[in-house]
């Protein structure tokens, strides 16, 4: 008696479901994410062989630029509750006399970037949206010996976040001078240690003496 022979079927594979669910993943990542931020002026940073890594929270970080001016940034802390960016701009309106209202502190808490805003135009830079008002407003923290601001700032996010590990951050044209200027104020706040944030050296390879 013959064999009955089943007819075969190649397998389908209905990729559907999976195209769906990376089109919803690919839609929930594009609401979500956030474009960084850039700094609000380039810095060409000096080469350096070290590979330790920058910290990634409790950090002030001084950007100078290669005209001089000074900005800086700090994180909101390694829990979000803590929430150190508005109690350090609190705590720097309470030196000059200026009351932040809670919308211009959560405008400053989510602020991504560096800033360099005299604290007496804040309310101006956190109340306009404008890329170019903004701009025109950032013209370096200053660290005049009659209008030291950097000093308060410093003196601000240590008494909240005493924990804090300052970073310096500088163009290759920066003149020495205000490096000078950044590292005495820093002194005087009693910050001795710090990071320099550097670019990583490319490693050269002799082929000539690896193949001896």
């Amino acid at each position: 008696m013959p064999k009955i022979k089943l007819p075969t079927k190649s397998p389908h594979i209905d990729m559907t479901p999976m195209v769906d669910l990376f089109a919803v993943m690919l839609i929930f990542l594009m609401l979500t994410a956030t474009m960084r931020q850039p700094e609000p002026a380039p810095v060409d940073t000096p080469y350096s062989i070290s590979e330790k890594p920058t910290p990634d929270f409790n950090t002030i970080t001084l950007l100078l630029s290669k005209d001089n001016k000074v900005f800086l940034n700090f994180d909101n802390g390694p829990d979000t509750l803590l929430k150190f960016r508005p109690k350090i701009l609190t705590e720097m309106g309470k030196r000059y006399n200026i009351e932040f209202t809670p919308n211009e502190l959560r405008e400053f808490e989510k602020y991504p970037s560096s800033m360099g805003v005299p604290i007496l135009k804040m309310k101006d830079f956190l109340a306009t949206k404008d890329v170019k008002a903004r701009t025109a407003l950032q013209t370096g923290i200053p660290i005049d010996s009659t209008d030291n601001q950097l000093a308060d700032w410093i003196f601000c996010t240590r008494s909240v976040n005493p924990s804090v590990q300052a970073c310096i951050k500088g163009d290759t044209k920066t003149s020495f001078e205000v490096v000078q200027k950044i590292l005495d104020i820093m002194a005087e706040k009693n910050v001795f240690k710090f990071n320099l944030i550097t670019t990583l050296e490319a490693a050269k390879i002799n082929l000539a003496e690896i193949q001896k």
